[in-house]
């Protein structure tokens, strides 16, 4: 079975690249959202840190199932079908969780619209990135980290809105109700702009394939070699972006001993970087190659981050950050892109890739944050510099397989 899709002409294609954008852009404000209004979730709720914790696995655990699921569900149904469902699912379990935030005052209600919300936010993290990497093939030059960037925007205008909200006393049921309906309406009419696959079979006599087969199809990915090193490359840097984004500010506080104000500074240092460079990093990949490009930058992570932990003085601190944050920006999105180099495996390779980078993101802030119990913070983040230098070496796994023309540098 070959995946394909109908010609298309260029107000097509803009159009198509266009609504992706959409979605990446409304993901980052949906999820900041969220998250720029957890201190009023505790107080409303009434709970502690343990029950928030809570609230956070349930929506990380339906992240993870959501990604995982979602290669089966674009190879049966196609990715446009899949997220016409899963944008919707967003949209209920916001607007459950936002009931039950405020409205309600239901911890029980919250939890079940937070595991919606994760669960469909998971497969559509990854039925979007599947969509971003066919757009990139249809223009022929590297895209995805343009697309990232959007997303970066989108949780920068999100968390902006919620402190707006904080700040005017709106509750958090009104503006989260709301940021659901915005949601729901916006990718609604994105989705409009995406083509419908295809599907034609290699051999037009042969049976469609059953559920076992396809599943067969879907799983299959998880024997090539090429899926664990491109996970290698995810791995590393998803640890150096989703270290920085929950403990640059405690290392900059307990580690350096500056205020929390600094360390808030630090944190929009490392986050200005990397958007900057997803927002540039397309031509510069197109120009040197995505191997070269990966090893370029996970160069700049790992001495940023050795300067960081070593920094005397806070200037040669910020410009270790700086580095940082430009070297962790794309590992992640040039790792998606890798993955969905051939078309007729990319549903079920961006959702390993992406499973792999979730359980980064996950499972790295509790393990760092209990090695840092026993060793300091600043110690810790010598374990970062070790799996980005770890990614810098499976770089070459990304190398585009034949045929493809996106990432392979000299355009």
């Amino acid at each position: 079975m070959v995946i394909t899709r109908s010609r298309l002409d260029r107000r097509q294609l803009v159009r198509w690249r266009t609504s992706i954008f959409t979605l990446f852009l409304l993901c980052g404000v949906t999820f900041a959202s969220w998250a720029s209004r957890l201190p009023a979730v505790k107080q409303n709720l009434g709970i502690d840190d343990f029950e928030v914790g809570i609230l956070l696995f349930a929506m990380g655990a339906g992240s993870l199932i959501g990604v995982m699921s979602a290669n089966v569900v674009v190879v049966r149904w196609g990715a446009k079908r899949g997220l016409s469902v899963t944008i919707v699912g967003i949209a209920i379990g916001l607007f459950l969780a936002a009931l039950g935030v405020d409205a309600l005052s239901s911890y029980p209600l919250t939890v079940v619209g937070l595991a919606m919300l994760g669960l469909c936010f998971g497969a559509t993290d990854v039925m979007m990135n599947v969509e971003a990497a066919e757009v990139e093939q249809a223009f022929e030059r590297t895209l995805m980290p343009l697309f990232h960037a959007f997303f970066s925007l989108g949780t920068v205008a999100g968390a902006g809105v919620g402190v707006a909200m904080t700040a005017w006393g709106v509750g958090a049921s009104w503006h989260l109700g709301t940021v659901a309906v915005v949601w729901l309406v916006i990718t609604a009419n994105a989705l409009r702009s995406i083509p419908l696959l295809e599907r034609i079979a290699v051999d037009p006599d042969a049976a469609s394939p059953g559920r076992r087969e396809r599943l067969h199809a879907a799983l299959e990915v998880w024997r090539d070699p090429r899926t664990y090193a491109i996970g290698a490359i995810i791995l590393g840097m998803a640890f150096a972006e989703g270290s920085a984004n929950d403990w640059l500010t405690i290392a900059v506080v307990d580690g350096h001993n500056e205020s929390e104000a600094t360390g808030a500074v630090f944190l929009t240092v490392f986050s200005v970087a990397m958007t900057v460079l997803r927002a540039v990093g397309g031509p510069l990949v197109d120009r040197i190659g995505r191997v070269w490009t990966l090893r370029a930058l996970s160069v700049a992570a790992g001495l940023g981050l050795v300067v960081f932990i070593l920094a005397p003085n806070l200037p040669v601190a910020f410009i270790g950050v700086a580095l940082w944050g430009a070297g962790a920006s794309l590992g992640f999105p040039l790792g998606m892109s890798a993955a969905a180099d051939d078309p007729r495996k990319a549903a079920a390779s961006v959702s390993a890739a992406a499973t792999i980078g979730y359980v980064a993101f996950l499972c790295g802030p509790p393990v760092l944050g209990w090695v840092s119990h026993q060793i300091g913070i600043l110690n810790t983040l010598w374990i970062i510099v070790g799996l980005i230098a770890m990614s810098g070496l499976a770089s070459g796994a990304a190398k585009p397989i034949a045929g493809s023309k996106v990432g392979a540098g000299h355009h």
